[in-house]
């Protein structure tokens, strides 16, 4: 589908420019040219499509949707699967975890929706689909979701709820929630498009500086540094590769505009997918701006129980993803 815009890369690199395709400065370039455009591509049709359904389905309808009905297990599903088509990165997801909590969701279904928003979201559904192609970002969306779902339901089943600050018990104790919705199921898509449009290019240009600048470092490691850089500390022939990579990614912070260009060349220069992958969202799912974030609902030993069942499923799924890749 974008073999065209692989040959627009190289005619602009290599005739326009006259950078010879042997050099690191011309490999470089032309990774960031052709990375960036398809990526731009792809991700205003995502964003545009999330958009429709987030018009269709805000957060004040789905709170209401998992408190007003017996789910027997679903609603785990539901708050990651609704996790998945929200835009938020993992310290803006915070405020709604907060809402779900004193709109009387259960704990563990509402960590479920906390660590599924920044894991996967348009953005990184365009980004995957640009670098990897449809299966490996189906692979990624459902395992993102399932692990949404098996982190939240073990967390739920801890009955961590005692360890929730006073200030979060306060707001519970006296819970008065304030329905701000407002009732656009009369409008028709077309009225409702224009503000779609606004929210998408909104979202669009709030990542493409990470964009840019993801694939910028990209493009220099995929252009300078040699192939086998990385092999030597998480190759595949290291068995303990990818707890190393997630214990890396967790003290990090980007967001999937930023790191997934890097990861991109990580599998390019050797590094198994699955591995690459479980870096990928221990950066992006968990980092210390959302644990400073989740000390306001959260006690340290609440956040560090948190903390350890997300780390362990990521590594879990690292490895799962190395076999099935």
């Amino acid at each position: 589908m974008f073999d065209w815009l692989q040959d627009f890369a190289d005619w602009l690199i290599y005739a326009v420019l006259g950078i010879s395709a042997q050099s690191h400065l011309g490999e470089a370039l032309d990774f960031f040219v052709l990375d960036t455009i398809k990526i731009f591509i792809l991700l205003i049709f995502i964003t545009l499509f999330m958009g429709i359904i987030n018009s269709y389905f805000p957060i004040e309808k789905v709170r209401d949707f998992l408190t007003k009905r017996k789910w027997y297990g679903l609603d785990y599903f539901v708050a990651s699967l609704f996790g998945t088509v929200t835009p938020f990165c993992s310290c803006s997801s915070v405020p709604l975890f907060i809402g779900f909590v004193k709109g009387g969701i259960p704990l563990g279904v509402t960590l479920a929706f906390l660590i599924s928003s920044p894991l996967v979201d348009a953005v990184t559904v365009a980004m995957f689909i640009g670098m990897f192609g449809w299966k490996t970002t189906l692979i990624y969306v459902v395992s993102g979701i399932i692990l949404s779902m098996i982190a939240g339901f073990v967390l739920g089943k801890m009955k961590l709820e005692s360890l929730m600050t006073d200030w979060v018990k306060e707001l519970l104790k006296n819970k008065q929630i304030a329905d701000k919705e407002q009732d656009e199921t009369h409008l028709s898509f077309i009225q409702r498009f224009p503000a779609i449009i606004k929210d998408s290019l909104g979202i669009v240009k709030g990542v493409s500086l990470y964009i840019v600048g993801g694939i910028a470092i990209g493009g220099l490691m995929h252009g300078f540094i040699p192939t086998g850089f990385f092999e030597a500390y998480i190759s595949k022939e290291n068995p303990f590769a990818v707890p190393l990579a997630v214990i890396i990614g967790v003290p990090m912070y980007s967001n999937t505009a930023a790191i997934l260009p890097i990861m991109q060349v990580l599998v390019a220069k050797g590094i198994p997918l699955g591995t690459a992958i479980a870096f990928s969202m221990a950066v992006v799912g968990l980092s210390i701006p959302e644990g400073l974030l989740l000390k306001k609902v959260m006690s340290t030993k609440m956040l560090l129980i948190f903390f350890a069942v997300v780390t362990i499923c990521i590594i879990i799924s690292g490895y799962l993803f190395n076999i099935i890749l």
